[in-house]
């Protein structure tokens, strides 16, 4: 059985993909440039921990104080990641991996208990694009528009630590608006399919094929039926192949 696209529910998801794209392709270039691609893994998880940290609590689901723990258990991921980057820079890739274990594992702990604990767990990995809300855009496209504006204007002056604690700002918002596969998938995919793309080209042509994607995945969720994150996610892998397969391996050079 097939339905009409309703643009009233997918016009504010495919908003909240392009305020995700907007800020993860940038941070996903120095993501691939330092070659800890799996770190926004562990961040949002982390951060999804402070989310079911914060649901154990009883607090809220839309409240200030979840998105306060959520931020926070984010920011600590990041200082941990910081300061094993500067102890152990040899083995960062593996330490980033643990963490993401660990946090995953714990975050299974505390549901264990929760009869909704599957339920939980799959918003957190899939994510309810499709059900975001013209309210949930409005401080979503703030914060990407201080991202934006500290990436491009003051990047140099972030550091290491900076760039950590941006980049945990950012996945949290996004991972609670779209999930954790999402968030990997637009920080990753695009950035990769135009990685051999003359370097002033790369950005447009990652935010493209991003906004393509979304576009694509959540109109065919929608007519189909079919979860709308795992539909988004397979549609720009397919299309980030396509594009990767179309740019010289040549052009890396220029």
């Amino acid at each position: 059985m097939t339905h009409t696209v309703d643009w009233s529910i997918v016009g504010p998801a495919l908003v909240a993909g392009l305020l995700v794209l907007s800020t993860h392709v940038p941070l996903g270039q120095r993501v691939l440039q330092k070659g800890i691609v799996f770190i926004d893994l562990a961040v949002a998880q982390m951060a999804g921990l402070g989310v079911i940290l914060a649901d154990v609590l009883g607090w809220e689901p839309q409240g200030w104080a979840v998105q306060a723990a959520a931020v926070s258990a984010a920011l600590l991921g990041a200082g941990i990641l910081t300061w094993m980057e500067r102890r152990w820079p040899d083995i960062q890739e593996a330490l980033i991996g643990a963490l993401f274990v660990v946090a995953s594992s714990a975050g299974i702990l505390l549901l264990a208990g929760n009869p909704h604990g599957g339920e939980h767990l799959k918003d957190l990995l899939v994510g309810q694009i499709l059900w975001v809300t013209p309210e949930q855009l409005q401080p979503q496209a703030l914060l990407a528009a201080i991202v934006l504006t500290l990436w491009f204007g003051a990047r140099r002056w972030l550091g290491q630590a900076g760039f950590y604690m941006l980049f945990a700002v950012a996945v949290t918002a996004s991972v609670q608006l779209v999930g954790v596969y999402l968030v990997f998938s637009s920080l990753i995919m695009p950035t990769l399919a135009v990685r051999h793309a003359p370097v002033r080209w790369q950005l447009p042509l990652a935010w493209g094929v991003g906004a393509l994607s979304y576009a694509l995945g959540l109109s065919v969720s929608a007519v189909a039926d079919w979860p709308s994150g795992a539909v988004v996610v397979v549609a720009m892998a397919a299309l980030c192949c396509a594009l990767s397969t179309l740019i010289p391996t040549k052009q890396a050079s220029h």
